[in-house]
């Protein structure tokens, strides 16, 4: 069992940084792929990013490769998405999860923080 608690949301100016975190609690969390998906109103859910249990490989969303970074910290039982150069398209609530393997398929997910809103304004 794996509980995951994100934050570092809010409000910034299109342009701005933020890096959000997912701390994540039991023993096995270094066992695990991790993965940050978004959902904007009214839309379905979508993958950003994903990272293996090392960190040595990641996988990114192709339209935000090169603005999002994703990386974690084993010692500290925590993930990151380091997201720059925001932009008002990027508001949506952040969750984070963890799976078994790396994917970008919500389905493949075993385990969901409640997520963390962003907002990004013009």
């Amino acid at each position: 069992q794996v509980q995951l608690v994100e934050s570092g949301g809010g409000l910034v100016q299109a342009g701005d940084s933020l890096r959000l975190s997912c701390a994540a609690s039991g023993r096995t969390f270094s066992s695990y792929a991790m993965g940050w998906f978004r959902q904007a109103p009214g839309k379905e859910r979508e993958f950003v990013a994903a990272i293996n249990w090392s960190g040595g490989g990641t996988a990114y969303a192709q339209s935000l490769k090169g603005r999002f970074t994703i990386s974690r910290d084993n010692a500290k039982n925590t993930v990151y998405l380091q997201m720059n150069s925001l932009k008002p398209e990027d508001t949506a609530v952040y969750n984070c999860a963890a799976s078994r393997f790396v994917s970008d398929r919500v389905r493949s997910y075993d385990y969901w923080g409640q997520g963390t809103q962003v907002t990004v304004s013009s």
